[in-house]
Order: structure tokens, then sequence, then C-alpha cells
């Protein structure tokens, strides 16, 4: 997760949080909160509801690189 953010907690069903853990597991993701966090960014993005920006270098090269773990990329 992005440091110096203020957060906040939220809870989730026993029964979906193992499925999620499960799901971090074969990903590049740190922790199961960072998995999250970046799902519910990529929902709230394609939902409109965020301004659209560019990816700074780091954030692209990250995201090639999970998606190359994950199988999606050469």
């Amino acid at each position: 997760m992005k440091e110096g953010r203020e957060h906040k907690g939220v809870l989730l069903p026993v029964e979906l949080y193992s499925k999620i853990e499960e799901k971090v597991k074969a990903t590049g993701f740190s922790s199961i909160d960072e998995y999250i966090v970046f799902i519910l960014e990529e929902v709230i993005k394609e939902d409109g509801n965020e301004e659209e920006r560019a990816l700074s270098k780091e954030e692209e090269a990250e995201i090639k690189k999970r998606l190359k773990k994950l199988g999606y990329q050469e």
C-alpha cells in the first residue's frame, strides 16, 4: 500500500477473505491489503469516478511485472 495515506478498516466475510488470500499467493502483490486496494482503484477507474492520469514509469513497470508473473505478457 502507498505510504502517507490515511487508512480505514473494512470487514470482509471469512470465506471471501480466504479466496482473496489464495489469489494473492499467485500474484506479485505483497499483501492482501495491497491487492484489495489495487482492485478497488481499478473498479473506481472503470466507473469513471476518478480522473484519468498517466502512469508513472515506476507504476507502469510494476504493472508489467505483475502481468508477466500472471502469464499475460512474455
